[in-house]
């Protein structure tokens, strides 16, 4: 039996990179994926194709992309092993600012893409009785944000549909982990990408939602400049989970994922969601602002 093989999607940066170079210090073969425009970024910081570590493109949204980096690992390694499913991109907009498109753009990354790619992987995981598919979540899967509501729809889908795995391939002797990380000290918040409708809004101060976008883009910049967690150390938490013999479900990556999961699990529901509205950052502002003179 060779070493595990684990696939990792969106390696070339952030927490994708920080896992990458978390496992390659241990014994693991590694694919490791990105879009192709951003291949060379690995050899900025140090990784190189070897013997036990591939460097592929991977548009996790094309089809015929997932599927050749799948019949490649079964080809020449036997398999995929452990699936960690990390791309994915957010969308800050309200409701109104979320077009079809939009929609489609965001769940397809965030919550199709890695369904698929663990489907692909499912037969060979069965066929030897082991394997493990970690899908990286977020606290935007047990809670949602204003101006996020797309972002947290997708993972509270990848949750779901993750939860009933669990129970379907337990019996094979695969696991399936969800990590929910929460406010990480890193540059993550910056890539968040508006839509169309919602940079016009952010832009334009006599807009119903301008002060939505303003005061919750610069809090979330705020908290995660303060925050502790780094993506080194949820790196860590992913392989303590991955070398776990028996790893749980869910599993809180950062502290305040531990507080947010322990709020909605002791507070009755209607106390839980008054205290997370008094505590967005000047929500008193965000109505009665449009009424007042410049």
């Amino acid at each position: 039996m060779g070493l595990p093989v684990v696939l990792i999607t969106g390696a070339s940066a952030g927490l994708g990179l920080a896992i990458a170079n978390a496992l390659r210090q241990r014994e693991y073969r590694l694919i490791l994926t990105a879009r192709e425009s951003s291949l060379t970024r690995f050899a900025e910081h140090g990784i190189e194709e070897s013997e036990r570590i591939w460097l592929r493109p991977l548009d996790v949204t094309r089809d015929v992309e997932r599927k050749a980096i799948v019949a490649e690992a079964n080809a020449r390694w036997g398999g995929v092993d452990i699936l960690i499913n990390n791309a994915g991109i957010s969308l800050r907009a309200v409701v109104e600012h979320v077009t079809e498109a939009d929609r489609s753009l965001q769940m397809n990354v965030n919550y199709m893409a890695p369904m698929e790619l663990t489907r692909l992987v499912l037969p060979r995981m069965r066929k030897k009785r082991r394997g493990h598919v970690l899908n990286i979540s977020s606290v935007g899967g047990m809670m949602a944000m204003p101006t996020m509501s797309t972002y947290s729809a997708s993972k509270f889908a990848l949750e779901g549909a993750s939860e009933a795995l669990w129970y379907e391939v337990r019996p094979f002797g695969v696991h399936v982990t969800l990590i929910q990380p929460g406010f990480i000290n890193s540059d993550g918040f910056e890539h968040v990408r508006f839509t169309d409708l919602s940079q016009t809004a952010h832009d334009t101060i006599h807009s119903a939602y301008h002060w939505h976008y303003h005061y919750m883009q610069g809090f979330i910049g705020r908290v995660a400049r303060r925050a502790l967690a780094t993506p080194d150390s949820v790196a860590r938490t992913i392989v303590r989970t991955i070398e776990h013999k028996r790893p749980p479900l869910r599993v809180p990556a950062t502290f305040d994922a531990s507080v947010f999961s322990l709020m909605r699990r002791l507070l009755p529901r209607t106390l839980y969601h008054w205290i997370l509205y008094r505590s967005l950052p000047n929500v008193s502002d965000w109505g009665p602002r449009l009424t007042k003179k410049p």
